[in-house]
């Protein structure tokens, strides 16, 4: 029960009705995080989009300056020179087919996959299994390519994917409670500029409908979109 009154206490804090300038959101999130552990802050982001329309689909990568705060593990499929580079740049585990059949057995111990082009049709084979946890390489984002050092290093170093979701949601960490509140919205900047680079230009009206943050166990604070825009440009 004293979670649920310590959840109150915080949402009791938080004007519903209000949009927050992004420094002082930053500064209630601290004051509103009540739980045991260093909680992840989340940024949502609804767009003026509609997912199922592929000329209107949002997703790509971004490299978060500040990191999130945790060690990403790392996997990367590729062979011979490709894979002693992967290695030197600091990937937690590189194989091809003996990578494969390790995740065919049930293997997930990892947060992200990197593969060099040629080893796609490898890869291609446990497509089913990767890709409904996120974990598929794509070029899109950055995880199909030969420059597997600098796609390893970006990883460790705090890059995210986004994708908007079908209610038309982006939902992405932007590190820890724990933060300087400088850091934070660094990152949150970082991705704001990439999301709104994003646009598709077949859409149309209001592109930047809500944006929110929240720490894991916090309640959501809604952000002053016009001022978040200006901090970005």
């Amino acid at each position: 029960m004293a979670v649920g009154k310590k959840h109150k206490e915080a949402k009791a804090k938080v004007d519903r009705s209000r949009l927050y300038q992004l420094d002082e959101a930053l500064q209630l999130l601290k004051e509103t995080a009540h739980a045991n552990f260093d909680e992840t802050v989340d940024l949502a982001v609804r767009l003026g989009v509609d997912p199922r329309k592929a000329d209107q689909m949002v997703r790509g990568a971004v490299v978060l300056p500040n990191g999130l705060g945790k060690s990403v593990r790392v996997v990367v499929f590729a062979k011979g020179e490709k894979a002693q580079e992967a290695t030197a740049a600091g990937a937690d585990f590189v194989g091809a087919e003996d990578l494969v059949e390790k995740i065919k057995g049930g293997w997930f111990d990892f947060d992200t996959a990197i593969a060099t082009p040629d080893m796609m049709g490898t890869v291609g084979k446990i497509g089913k299994l990767l890709g409904p946890r996120g974990l598929m390489p794509n070029p899109k984002v950055g995880t199909v390519t030969f420059d597997v050092g600098r796609a390893v290093q970006e990883a460790k170093s705090g890059k995210i994917e986004y994708r908007v979701e079908k209610a038309g949601i982006v939902h992405a960490p932007v590190g820890k409670v724990s933060f300087d509140a400088d850091k934070l919205q660094g990152n949150i900047l970082a991705l704001m500029d990439a999301l709104i680079k994003a646009k598709p230009s077949a859409a149309k009206g209001t592109y930047l409908k809500k944006v929110s943050i929240s720490s894991t166990m916090g309640p959501g604070i809604n952000l002053d979109i016009p001022a978040l825009q200006a901090l970005v440009k």
